[in-house]
């Protein structure tokens, strides 16, 4: 009988790194679990652990055991139905299994369940931004900022005892002995050597020399040991001075469509996208603020709840959004110190003779304020004017503003990544 003895040193949380290790193996299954999440549940729920299931047929482990050698012979007793060379039919239909739903219903037969396991919020988001970054992010400089942080600076000769700085300190007391030391050392040095003369001939050596260059020796030695092992000027400390502590401030303007032609549907897809916006942007960044907008005839600023939550309902006007998005960013955020990003929802729907002023206000007022325009599209029909419109703006600048499609809630998740991958400078 074998039996395996783990002896690694991490005993203590040996569980917690088997659940890495665990979570590193089946990083891909996990991914698409974690997506499969996404799209099912409801928008207050989406950025909550849970159970993730993974079939077991994707499962394997290594294990110990004998390999089987040489002749062996085994008696099973209680078989009265069988002998040796028999056949038997295979089992009819399913019977088990938790995954695959495939054959037909059975009352007999054995299967496996899919291994389900739980994940915590860190860990889902982990895997739900994994290699996303907001595009075009420039730190901008803060004014009027009072975070600081300490940083060292080299040494100084003056300072508090919690800074000194031993190594630098005995080095700098060592520099000094040997440059103060160095006359006599090199004196130390010739009078040994013409010891070592004296004494190779030893019927000239002149013993009243030798004592009196001993002595001399002697002398020089006590000279150096009288020099202080450490001196107040030998003390060096740790010099910290106070820098600013700058940090990225962004704003997220959040548009969407509440107009008569957006379904509750088309709502619900546009809701569960911001929501994943918004928890992006909370990971992610220190300093972000968000400002959301919601739009039909007129757009007006709200908060997060009346964003998502409040029923309204008219006709379409998409420039009244975007024309108050301009005049917020004018009184309140300045390109120079906050990096600006819109994302806009809409079902592609708007009053055909304000397409033209939509376009004029992105190309001419909003692009060249802020770092990246998001727009995404819900619907299943044919694009409308406003895609069109949006369209010609991407292409003449792709690395500004982006446009997507989204049919049917799986669609959210790939089309997030998308808007929001990792670009190349």
């Amino acid at each position: 009988m074998s039996i395996v003895i783990d002896r690694r040193l991490n005993a203590k949380k040996k569980s917690t790194v088997n659940r890495q290790r665990f979570l590193r193996r089946y990083k891909n299954h996990v991914k698409k679990a974690v997506e499969q999440v996404v799209n099912q549940r409801s928008i207050t729920d989406v950025d909550r652990g849970g159970e993730i299931s993974i079939p077991t047929k994707d499962l394997s482990e290594p294990f110990f055991h004998h390999g089987e050698g040489g002749a062996t012979e085994r008696v099973y007793p209680g078989n009265k139905d069988f002998n040796s060379g028999d056949r038997f039919a295979r089992p009819r239909g399913g019977g088990g299994g938790g995954g695959a739903g495939e054959g037909q219903a059975s009352d007999g037969g054995e299967g496996m369940d899919d291994f389900v396991f739980q994940i915590d919020r860190e860990e889902l988001l982990e895997y739900l931004f994994e290699d996303l970054e907001l595009p075009n992010l420039v730190e901008k400089e803060l004014k009027e900022s009072s975070d600081y942080k300490l940083k060292r600076a080299g040494f100084t000769n003056a300072g508090s005892p919690d800074k000194i700085n031993i190594i630098r300190s005995l080095r700098g007391a060592h520099a000094r002995r040997i440059a103060l030391s160095g006359k006599e050392r090199k004196e130390i040095r010739e009078l040994k050597r013409e010891i070592r003369e004296m004494e190779v001939s030893p019927e000239t050596t002149d013993k009243e020399r030798v004592e009196a260059l001993r002595a001399r020796i002697r002398e020089l030695n006590a000279k150096i040991k009288r020099l202080p092992f450490i001196d107040e000027f030998d003390l060096k400390f740790n010099n910290m001075v106070k820098v600013p502590n700058p940090s990225s401030k962004a704003v997220m303007f959040c548009v969407m469509d509440v107009s008569g032609s957006m379904t509750r549907d088309i709502k619900d897809m546009a809701k569960r996208f911001f929501m994943l916006l918004y928890m992006f942007l909370e990971r992610s960044y220190e300093t972000v603020e968000l400002v959301f907008i919601r739009h039909h005839a007129e757009a007006r600023e709200c908060n997060e709840h009346d964003f998502f939550y409040a029923r309204e309902t008219g006709g379409t006007v998409v420039s009244s959004a975007l024309k108050l998005s301009n005049e917020i960013i004018d009184e309140r955020y300045s390109p120079k110190d906050w990096n600006i990003y819109v994302a806009q929802a809409s079902d592609g729907d708007n009053w055909e003779a304000d397409c033209a002023k939509c376009d004029d206000l992105i190309r001419n007022k909003i692009l060249s304020k802020v770092q990246f325009f998001s727009y995404v599209e819900i619907t299943d029909r044919h694009h409308q004017a406003l895609w069109h419109d949006y369209k010609a703006i991407e292409d003449e600048h792709p690395d500004r503003f982006a446009i997507q499609h989204i049919q049917e809630p799986g669609d959210i998740y790939p089309v997030f990544r998308k808007l929001f991958e990792k670009r190349e400078a």
